[in-house]
């Protein structure tokens, strides 16, 4: 399979301005910020760069909590170990998550000792429930703003850091590997121009894409850009087919599409048709609070039925400490005429979480040597085939730590130094304008219809054709400007995510296949990976351990 150049613009480093650094950070979210402060606060010399401003990432915008326990209970461990197992539907690596889980204290401590201040009394933090959860474990902070305090703590912290350089509005071209594959910096397109960054780690934490997806919660700027440079730089890619849409987003025509968290209804707000008829535990005997594929395809059910006119969350019946506990869904709410203590608020699912990524190990590094992932960007076996509520900002916490621990010491030996490296890019032909805005929309709309909530053989079929044709006509036409590079990655993470889609021929987690509907532990326990050059193939799933069941397998 021929995936077009390795670069996307044509570059002589020896022509371009330098810099060196230790580690490059490309991202600042939660993984991010974390993975540059452990790197530097061992002494290492750290480049932090964001697409957008320091603040322009899903983590802000994450409401719910962080799932963590907090108690030291052995029992307590397990339950979420199995919970987030469980949910995973036989493709988490059991592993890695017992590690995600039994570290999340200390990075807790960590992010309390910079600052951080979580609701609930000083050792005793109030714990929320949410959807996949056995038991309330889930911290938050502003009410509904956990994401915001856990970025605004660790940038802040990043900002004090003498050994942290921040760049924002500085967007990554491509990664720069040698010719022995290693990876040794990146080219950046920054506001005073490109320039290459030499670096003797690279740790990507460039979030995911879901805004593949006409309907998505997530900030513009998650459009699978590391992802892509990641697969032009030769690193193995995962699970892409697994997509999270989250089933309650405010939906009125001309709104932006705002998460209202899955807490809401671990509250106890309920989900009611045009008639006000309670109907999730028709699908699942854990109704509101049963897994978001579950709930996002009992909501896509009710919509498609003659007789029901809208879907929505109501809250009414718990009465004023609503604004106190989800303060900022509550000002949104108003902002458009809604009150949540009278109204019922219409709801429709919206892409949210992107589990597939770049293949790391528990240290954050990839297939290719100097370069590592943590975070959405990632796929590091936490997840399997659906995420468990809250547990991506544990991710963000736990393994972007590790990855810039990695990173400290890859950098070590092997330090930054430049080369001179060339490379032709794409586009600049004479064969006809690309509209970029309009083939971006048409992208997404295509997602959303062929590659959404319920999937389908001949949909998918058609899916990748189209986005291959329009990457092919994208990489031969069209300016070096960063529009046009974001819709190419965005077209090359599409039509992978649609490739793997087709080829997995089951229903499991977030990939559900109206002509497979059934989970099929047979033949499809296993992960789909990618790499540039090479058809989609196989690789066998990690062992369950004997106490979690395959509940829905095929006997």
């Amino acid at each position: 399979m021929d995936d077009g150049s390795r670069y996307l613009l044509s570059f002589d480093t020896f022509r371009l301005p330098h810099h060196l650094t230790d580690v490059l950070v490309v991202g600042t979210g939660v993984a991010g910020y974390s993975a540059a402060l452990a790197a530097a606060d061992l002494g290492t010399r750290v480049l932090v760069v964001s697409k957008g401003e320091l603040d322009a990432s899903n983590t802000g915008w994450a409401q719910g909590g962080v799932a963590a326990v907090t108690n030291g209970k052995r029992e307590a461990f397990e339950a979420h170990v199995h919970d987030t197992l469980d949910v995973g539907q036989g493709l988490c690596d059991p592993a890695v998550v017992r590690d995600v889980v039994t570290h999340a204290p200390e990075r807790i401590a960590d992010l309390i000792r910079r600052g951080a201040r979580f609701d609930g009394e000083p050792g005793s933090p109030a714990l929320a429930l949410e959807g996949g959860h056995s038991e309330p474990r889930v911290l938050h902070a502003r009410g509904d703003a956990t994401g915001a305090e856990i970025r605004d703590t660790l940038r802040r912290a990043a900002q004090g850091s003498p050994n942290v350089d921040l760049w924002p509005r500085t967007f990554l071209v491509d990664l720069l590997t040698d010719e022995d594959g290693r990876c040794r910096g990146a080219l950046l397109l920054t506001p005073q121009g490109l320039r290459s960054v030499w670096a003797g780690a690279v740790v990507l934490a460039t979030g995911g894409y879901a805004q593949l997806f006409r309907e998505s919660t997530n900030v513009p700027g998650a459009t699978g850009d590391g992802i892509a440079a990641a697969l032009r730089a030769g690193a193995v890619l995962r699970d892409l087919e697994f997509v999270q849409f989250h089933p309650t987003t405010l939906y009125l025509a001309g709104v932006p599409r705002f998460l209202i968290s899955e807490a809401v209804r671990g509250e106890g707000a309920h989900l009611v048709d045009d008639k006000g008829r309670r109907f999730a535990f028709e699908t699942d005997p854990r109704g509101e609070l049963a897994p978001r594929d579950v709930v996002s395809r009992a909501i896509l059910h009710q919509l498609a039925r003659d007789d029901v006119q809208g879907v929505f969350l109501d809250m009414t019946h718990l009465g004023a400490r609503m604004a106190t506990r989800f303060p900022g869904i509550a000002a949104a709410c108003r902002a458009h005429g809604l009150d949540p203590t009278r109204d019922r608020i219409p709801v429709r699912p919206a892409a949210h979480y992107t589990i597939g990524g770049v293949v790391v190990d528990r240290e954050g590094a990839s297939s290719v040597p100097g370069l590592y992932a943590a975070g959405e960007v990632s796929a590091s076996g936490l997840h399997g085939a659906n995420r468990l509520a809250s547990n991506s900002l544990l991710e963000g916490l736990v393994l972007g730590h590790r990855a810039g621990l990695a990173s400290s010491a890859a950098a070590a030996a092997s330090p930054p130094r430049a080369m001179h490296l060339r490379g032709a890019g794409t586009g600049a032909g004479p064969e006809g304008h690309l509209d970029e805005e309009d083939l971006r929309a048409s992208l997404r709309a295509l997602l959303w219809r062929m590659v959404g909530i319920e999937r389908h053989g001949g949909a998918l079929t058609g899916a990748v054709a189209a986005v291959g044709g329009w990457e092919g006509f994208a990489r031969r036409v069209g300016p070096d400007t960063v529009e046009r590079f974001v819709l190419l990655d965005m077209l090359a993470v599409a039509r992978r995510v649609a490739e793997a889609a087709l080829r997995r021929e089951e229903s499991r987690g977030t990939h559900f296949r109206r002509d497979f509907p059934v989970r099929d532990d047979a033949l499809w326990r296993c992960h789909l990976l990618h790499r540039s050059g090479q058809a989609v193939w196989k690789a066998p799933a990690a062992a369950l351990p004997p106490a979690v069941p395959a509940a829905g397998a095929r006997p």
